[in-house]
């Protein structure tokens, strides 16, 4: 549906360097191959990962469509083979083996089962049997790491599209999926609600609903295990797990430290300049609104062609 669709760029055997000095400041998405991720592209079966997870407690995000939303999030309980029971409470990996493994390797599109977090997550230190087995590629300052997140999705499986506050390594340990992107410069078209879109179904969009979401540039790229696509902050994008498969995300810092929310676990609250800049743009807009209809019209196109002519980059395509 989109006019453009463009591939993401694929590089063979990236060194740190390379990709310090001469790609990460272009600041696109790349596919990275070939790199040494250990052994866990091997080690992590279902069998395995029941294991070596033990009784540690888990979040599983529920939908019941493969085109998964950001409203419902349930913690698995219990389980039949048709309908996950919606009580809220966690689950640990042992209990999870021969259910939530199961389901989510024969369901399409309707479970994602992510890393507990009441803290900042980090496999190695959360999952020390697990974090082990990976070998996350440090592209960037040990200062600036953030977290790094275990997820595991059934097939057919899509996550909404949205944006991260900072830049992401999307590690595929096992399985396929197909991620599509969208430039941060044309948010204008993806009708935002916070930092996600609201077009679920990208394929096929209502566009009775959504008319301008097709002038988004697209990017597309296909990942399969041992891939690692780079995803710079503030940059959108949706995930379809085209089998069951396990990844890990990797987040650091791409702005100095005291830019960031200090209370932010999860790592997608906007800078705290931004957050000001927004409620301050709120209290104006409650300031317009004291006026009239013609002239709120007038002075609200002022400030919006005011903020392009100083906002506004002209060094980003």
């Amino acid at each position: 549906m989109a006019e453009q669709c463009l591939p993401v760029p694929r590089l063979r055997g990236v060194t740190r360097e390379h990709f310090m000095e001469h790609l990460y400041p272009q600041r696109m998405p790349l596919v990275l191959e070939g790199l040494d991720l250990g052994s866990c592209t091997s080690k992590w079966t279902v069998g395995y990962l029941s294991q070596a997870g033990g009784t540690k407690e888990v979040k599983v995000h529920v939908a019941a469509v493969p085109q998964m939303n950001f409203i419902k999030l349930y913690r698995l309980t219990n389980w039949s083979r048709e309908q996950p029971k919606k009580h809220i409470k966690n689950s640990s990996f042992q209990r999870m083996r021969n259910t939530t493994y199961g389901l989510l390797e024969k369901t399409q599109g309707s479970l994602f089962v992510c890393l507990s977090m009441q803290d900042v997550a980090d496999i190695r230190q959360q999952f020390p049997s697990l974090g082990g087995d990976i070998k996350f590629p440090i592209f960037f300052e040990e200062g600036q790491f953030f977290s790094s997140v275990f997820r595991i999705s059934s097939p057919g499986l899509q996550l909404w599209t949205h944006y991260d506050v900072m830049d992401n390594f999307l590690i595929q340990v096992t399985g396929k999926k197909r991620v599509i992107l969208f430039s941060p410069r044309d948010a204008h078209y993806l009708y935002l609600s916070g930092s996600k879109s609201e077009v679920l179904d990208i394929d096929s969009p209502d566009l009775d609903k959504y008319p301008l979401f097709p002038k988004a540039r697209r990017y597309e790229c296909s990942l399969e295990a041992g891939d690692v696509l780079f995803i710079p902050a503030l940059w959108f994008h949706n995930v379809i797990s085209e089998e069951f498969g396990v990844g890990v995300n990797v987040f650091w810092k791409h702005l100095p430290s005291e830019c960031y929310d200090k209370t932010d676990t999860y790592g997608n609250k906007d800078p705290v300049a931004a957050s000001r800049a927004v409620q301050i743009l709120d209290r104006a807009l409650k300031t317009l609104a004291e006026l009239p209809e013609e002239y709120r019209d007038f002075y609200a196109r002022q400030m919006v062609l005011r903020i392009q002519d100083k906002a506004y980059s002209k060094n980003f395509k």
